[in-house]
């Protein structure tokens, strides 16, 4: 299902210096569990609603109500649609064979909110595990939509296939937003789709573990993705069953980004920079560098929701627009180092 064009740049320079990185040892994961560690002790202290240590050890009866219906769950949903997007954006890289095609420059996550909005107008509001299936298909269908106008297509560029996806993604953003706009739901479609955690709840957040059990079956399968993303002649020679392993990929891809965006909405580059940036510094064994790039995903996200909950206190920054902002410049800067690289 990969693209010929997408093919050719697995041989690319900079693909050819990563996989010389040193392996990923165990104090690589030390030391991101420790970070992210202290990173979310600090961050359930950050909030409008004053929230101590010395409240919670006196049993203050206000503040632990703060903490299990409030902080704690916003927590968790950080980490879970942080390390999941994470996850999900370098198993598509390694399927396509190339550093740029993620759930955020494939359509994938546009398709998906277009889900939500046709599931919001046939089943309603409150439909929830509808609206997670259908934004699955969606997702699944536009990014087969995708890869099959790549196959269609021939690039000498490693940057275009991605400015490809993004252009792909306008389309579907666009055609959203004017069925949204006709059935009145523009507001509503807002609200589930807008990348932000200040409405996460106790009770409104589970669906989120869904997206912890796909990065489990994605390190099972991470042997295989990896085999599958050298290509189809090589993965079929070593006994792999190509077409089943990415169309796996792609379905655990689709239905992680379905679950995040119905969760908490889309959360851009996020599935782009951190994989690139983990894989840049310790190479590109998925199953090595999988763990490392789950835990950096979440702390990319926290970081992210931090500086929103702090930089106008006591309003808030949807982490959309600060996962933008970051995430926009650290792809300049990887498009520009892969130019630079490639020349």
């Amino acid at each position: 299902m990969t693209s010929s064009s997408t093919e050719t740049t697995a041989s690319t320079p900079s693909t050819r210096r990563t996989r010389r990185r040193g392996p990923v040892r165990r104090r690589h994961v030390a030391l991101a569990l420790v970070l992210l560690a202290a990173a979310s002790f600090g961050s359930l202290f950050v909030g409008v609603t004053e929230l101590t240590p010395a409240g919670l050890l006196s049993g203050d009866e206000r503040q632990l109500t703060v903490l299990w219906e409030s902080r704690l769950p916003r927590l968790l949903a950080i980490l879970l649609a942080g390390s999941a997007l994470s996850v999900a954006g370098l198993v598509m890289m390694s399927l396509t064979r190339n550093r740029f095609v993620t759930p955020s420059t494939a359509g994938t996550a546009e398709s998906a909110s277009l889900g939500v909005l046709v599931a919001t107008v046939f089943f309603g509001a409150e439909a929830v595990g509808v609206k997670m299936a259908v934004a699955t298909v969606f997702a699944l269908l536009g990014t087969g939509i995708f890869l099959a106008l790549l196959r269609k297509l021939t690039f000498a560029d490693i940057i275009v296939v991605p400015l490809v996806g993004i252009m792909f993604g306008g389309v579907i953003s666009a055609l959203t937003t004017f069925f949204a706009y006709r059935a009145d739901l523009l507001q509503t479609l807002a609200a589930w789709t807008s990348g932000e955690f200040s409405g996460v709840l106790k009770g409104r957040y589970e669906l989120l573990w869904l997206t912890a059990a796909a990065a489990v079956l994605t390190y099972l399968f991470a042997d295989r993705f990896t085999l599958a993303g050298l290509g189809r002649d090589f993965a079929v020679n070593l006994g792999v069953h190509y077409d089943r392993v990415v169309t796996t990929g792609l379905v655990l891809i689709s239905v992680i980004t379905a679950v995040v965006v119905v969760s908490v909405g889309n959360i851009p580059f996020l599935g782009l920079v951190v994989p690139n940036l983990v894989t840049l510094m310790l190479g590109d064994n998925l199953r090595r560098v999988l763990p490392v790039t789950a835990l950096a995903g979440a702390f990319f996200v926290l970081c992210c929701d931090v500086v929103g909950r702090t930089v106008r206190h006591p309003y808030e920054i949807p982490v959309e627009t600060i996962a933008g902002v970051v995430g926009g410049a650290l792809f300049v800067y990887l498009v520009l180092r892969a130019r630079r690289r490639a020349a």
